[in-house]
Formats: C-alpha cells, sequence, structure tokens
C-alpha cells in the first residue's frame, strides 16, 4: 500500500485555533468525566465503605486482568437531567482472564442502584454489544429496582409512564439474557446486595450465578411485600438471604465470603469458559502510523465551517499511514479505500463533501467489495447530506443515493462509525449511522448530529410559515419571525452537539481524537469473537 502524505500545516493560524477550541472542549468533557465517576459522591462512597462495601469502579477494576484497557460505553449518559451524569450504570469491555468480556453493573452509590430510564438503554445497549460481538455477559446485580423519581417530578401520570417504561424494558431484559444462553454466550451474575421484584429475574436467567454471603438477598417479594400479600413474618435471609439460594433453592451456584472471593470466583468461572474466538486475528504487519495522531486535534474547527481532508484522519490512524485509495478520481466528495489497524484488514469510506450521485454510486460498489472479502468498515463521518436540487434530482440523486443506503443496510460485515465532524440527515444513513446495526459508534468532541444544519433548519421553518401565511391572506410579521428563528436555531445548534447526543445514549460515547486509532482497534478485536463474513446478496437496485 502506499504511504498516504500529509499536506496539514500544523503551523498555520487556523490549525492553532482548531486546537485551542479541541483543549477547551476536552477540558470540559474531563470534568463531566471526572464527575460521572464519582458515582452518587463521597458520602454515598463512604456509606459502602463503612458495610464492607466497593464502589463498582472498584469492583470492576477488580475483576479485570491487570493492567488491561476497559472501554467503558455512554459514559456521559444522563447529562443536563435530573439523574446522575451517568446515570447510576456501568457498561464497558473489558478483559477477564484473557477473555474480552462485555461487563456491566448497577451503581449502588447513586439511589441504591435503581433504574431510569438512562441507564435502561445502556443495560440494554450492553445487552445489544454482547449478543451481535458475541462476547460473554459478566454482569454485577445490586439494584434497588425502579426509579420513579426524575424528570416529571410529582406528576402521577407522568410517574406511571415511567414506571410502564421500565416494565416493559425490564421485560426485554429478561428475554435478552435468556437469548444470549440460548446462543452459547455465557452469562454471568455476581449478586452483590439486593435483587427484588423483576430484578430477581437478573441471575435468575443467568447461567452462573454467584452470591456474597450475609450480603446477597435475592427474592421476588421483600419481606414487606410477603408480609402484606400473605402475613408472613418473613426475615430477609430465610427469604433470600445467599446461604439460602446456594444451600435450598439452587438459584445459587457459587457462595463468596466477600467481594473480593465473589470477583474471585468470577474470574475462575471465566477461565473454564474455554473460550474461543471466530474471527480472524490480526493478519498483516502493525505499525505505529507515520503521520502524528497529536495533529488530529487541530484538524477540525468548532463550527465545522472549514472543510478538510478526510484523508489527513485516515493517515493518523492506519498502520504505517498506509492506504489504497479506490476509485480516487469518481465520485472525489466520498474517500474509499484499504488499510489496516493494529494488523486488521479495515476499509475505509470517509467524507469530503456532500454525497453527489458518483460518490453514492461508488460507496455502494466499495461496500459489496468489502462484504466479498470479508473486511471491515470504518465510517469517518463529516456529511451535510445527500446534495440537492433540480439538477441532481433530474440527475438520480435520490436514487443513486438509495443505492448506497441499501448497499450500508445488507451489508454483514462489522461497520464501525466515528463521526469527526456534521452526520446530517439521510448523510447519517448513508455513511451508516447507529440506526444501520453498526456495531459501535464513537464521536469526537466536534462532532454534530442533526436532522440539518440549525440555520437551515430555522430557515425551512420561515419559508414553511411564510407560505403558509400567504395561502391564508395574513400578514407575515418578519420581527415575530426572526426572533422565533433565533430560538429554533438556538436550540438546534444546542441539542445538534454530540454531547447533548452521547447524554441520551444515542452513541457509544465521545472519544479523545488522538485515541481514535486505539478504540477503533478495541472494537474491532470485540468484532471478531464471531465470524465475520459478508453477504454475497443485496436487495434490488433501482437502475
Amino acid at each position: 500500500m502506499s504511504l498516504l502524505e500529509s499536506k496539514l500545516d500544523t503551523r498555520s493560524e487556523s490549525f492553532q485555533k482548531n486546537q485551542t477550541d479541541m483543549f477547551e472542549l476536552m477540558e470540559t468533557l474531563e470534568g463531566l468525566y471526572e464527575e460521572a465517576a464519582q458515582g452518587g459522591g463521597e458520602e454515598a462512597i463512604a456509606r459502602l465503605r463503612k458495610r464492607d462495601k466497593m464502589p463498582l469502579r472498584e469492583r470492576i477494576a477488580n475483576v479485570l486482568d491487570k493492567d488491561s484497557p476497559f472501554l467503558e460505553i455512554s459514559p456521559l449518559a444522563g447529562w443536563r437531567s435530573d439523574y446522575n451524569v451517568g446515570s447510576g450504570f456501568i457498561v464497558g469491555i473489558g478483559v477477564i482472564e484473557g477473555v474480552e468480556c462485555l461487563i456491566l453493573g448497577h451503581d449502588p452509590s447513586v439511589r441504591a442502584g435503581a433504574f431510569n430510564p438512562f441507564n435502561s438503554k445502556k443495560l440494554m445497549r450492553g445487552l445489544e454489544i454482547a449478543r451481535i460481538n458475541r462476547l460473554p455477559y459478566v454482569q454485577f446485580v445490586e439494584s434497588a429496582g425502579a426509579d420513579l423519581r426524575g424528570e416529571a417530578g410529582g406528576d402521577p401520570e407522568a410517574a406511571i409512564r415511567r414506571e410502564m417504561f421500565h416494565f416493559s424494558e425490564s421485560g426485554r431484559l429478561f428475554y435478552e439474557i435468556t437469548e444470549l444462553s440460548k446462543m452459547c454466550i455465557p452469562t454471568i451474575s455476581v449478586v452483590f446486595g439486593a435483587s427484588t421484584a423483576g430484578g430477581a429475574y437478573q441471575p435468575g436467567m443467568s447461567d452462573y450465578n454467584i452470591f456474597i454471603k450475609n450480603q446477597s438477598k435475592v427474592f421476588l417479594g421483600g419481606p414487606p411485600l410477603v408480609k402484606m400479600a400473605t402475613g408472613e413474618d418473613a426475615d430477609p435471609e430465610s427469604l433470600g438471604g445467599a446461604d439460602m439460594h446456594t444451600t435450598i433453592s439452587g438459584l445459587g451456584d457459587y457462595l463468596a465470603d466477600d467481594e473480593m472471593d465473589g470477583i474471585r470466583i468470577c474470574r475462575e468461572v471465566v477461565a473454564h469458559l474455554n473460550w474461543r474466538k471466530q474471527g480472524p486475528g490480526p493478519t498483516m504487519e502493525i505499525e505505529e502510523p507515520v503521520n502524528d495522531p497529536e495533529d488530529l486535534l487541530g484538524l477540525v474547527s468548532k463550527d465545522l465551517k472549514t472543510p478538510f481532508d478526510i484523508r489527513e484522519v485516515i493517515s493518523r490512524i492506519t498502520d504505517g499511514s498506509n492506504f489504497e485509495e479506490f476509485k480516487a478520481l469518481y465520485g472525489p466528495t466520498l474517500v474509499c479505500g484499504w488499510g489496516s489497524i493494529h494488523g486488521y484488514p479495515v476499509a475505509f469510506i470517509g467524507n469530503n463533501g456532500a454525497l453527489f450521485s458518483e460518490s453514492s454510486e461508488k460507496g455502494a460498489q466499495f461496500i459489496q467489495l468489502c462484504n466479498q472479502v470479508d473486511v471491515p468498515i470504518i465510517f469517518l463521518h463529516n456529511i451535510t447530506g445527500f446534495i440537492v436540487g433540480t439538477d441532481f434530482e433530474q440527475g438520480g440523486i435520490t436514487k443513486n443515493g438509495s443505492k448506497l443506503v441499501n448497499a450500508v443496510s445488507n451489508s454483514t460485515v462489522p461497520h464501525i462509525t466515528i463521526i469527526v465532524g456534521a452526520s446530517y440527515g439521510a448523510g447519517n444513513y448513508g455513511m451508516s449511522g447507529r440506526a444501520f446495526g453498526t456495531r459501535f459508534t464513537f464521536l469526537w468532541p466536534t462532532a454534530k448530529i442533526a436532522v440539518m444544519g440549525p440555520k437551515q433548519m430555522a430557515g425551512v421553518m420561515t419559508i414553511v410559515q411564510r407560505a403558509a401565511m400567504e395561502r391564508r391572506g395574513i400578514p407575515f410579521d418578519e420581527e415575530a419571525n426572526n426572533e422565533r428563528a433565533a430560538v429554533a436555531e438556538h436550540w438546534a445548534e444546542e441539542r445538534s452537539k454530540g454531547l447533548y447526543a452521547t447524554s441520551r445514549v444515542a452513541d457509544d460515547g465521545i472519544i479523545d481524537p488522538r485515541d481514535t486509532r486505539t478504540v477503533i482497534a478495541f472494537a474491532l478485536s470485540a468484532c471478531h469473537n464471531g465470524p465475520i463474513k459478508g453477504t454475497k446478496e443485496y436487495g434490488t437496485w433501482r437502475m
């Protein structure tokens, strides 16, 4: 492959400005990551320690292999909501006894590990990652059940809606855990505390259950409910304690003396799984990029108005900065080609402008070729959408754009998406957005995701409102419209930011641009737990 030479001027004023802005964005994110890492705060953590309990992050750190990394998913869920940043739940991929596992857990320092709309989404995303990537599933259970407080305050109707949401989500949780077992993907529960009502089925549906003496409690109805339902005065240990479940009911498979002993047993269980990846390992030479990944900090402007060459990103994440470009002279607004990351062969599809008919057809053909040879695809987003206008419609942009979406939809090789800049409208679909079964989706701090650009959205609203007024014969108030448009543009801008999207669990997290190569490599390794096979069949192409 050819060395992809960089043309980036790191001494330019624009580069320096971009770099300064990126550092500011990263500083904001670091503060939020720190806030999420604190869980329920110092007092809540202190209460746990007085009861000889570890915070959730310590539990996870102790179960992982020494000095091994942990790829956390959606760490900033719940930002700008009535729930804690992080949502009181941790999901991620880590290595236990040499085996990549999906690990998730309730944080007992945050509202006693209760479920809320944000961590319910994280939990379901964790189950999805385990299923589609064939990762053993390890859950650290300690939950008070559904959290019926939150953003709606004292509104009883909103409380009922939240309760029904939790009810439907928890039901799906049971199905997903059972489905993993059916697919021969091991499921392991370590019960660190209470697991009540619907939460009792988390260990109930698991292949392996580890209970902790005098600490684990699992029952469909706790002592108060048993009293109200039957009149029985039941003590917690006899009703659902660890000793009872491991000696009488048989729900528990292993009885641990304390939390560290439970973690030790968890590692032993993973060790005996005889787990083998079904996909191939790295097959190419691993080389650090020739072009410095540090330069990625100054590549993208904060407002996304200044264009940049997506090849500059590719050259800083591929092995040896090598890249074999496909159809370089045709459809130039879409860059396609081959390379490798940490020895894994990969294909790249990246934006250098709007999607035209030619670039859409080029992308569709390239995706077919990737599936022919079973190579994962890395999508690099900086896309305002498909080109619009009379000439382009007559030239077949809808027809040819649909070919690209068809190819993305039917492709079966792993897709990993990195949104570095804009990802607007149907351009998000054509570039394998989250809705298209993408294995992993990560954002740069500069990412923006929306139906269209905020200014364009406000302008479209103005045009539509003016036409409606004219049809009704009502004078159009320009001053009032300008005020409405300014408000609409402001909120569209705020909600298009990557931080807002990631807080709503619309992706897997925001990453430092310098970590892009490492994060993709981690994701590729996870994907290769299952077979890497492309499809040779596609839906009907509209010619």
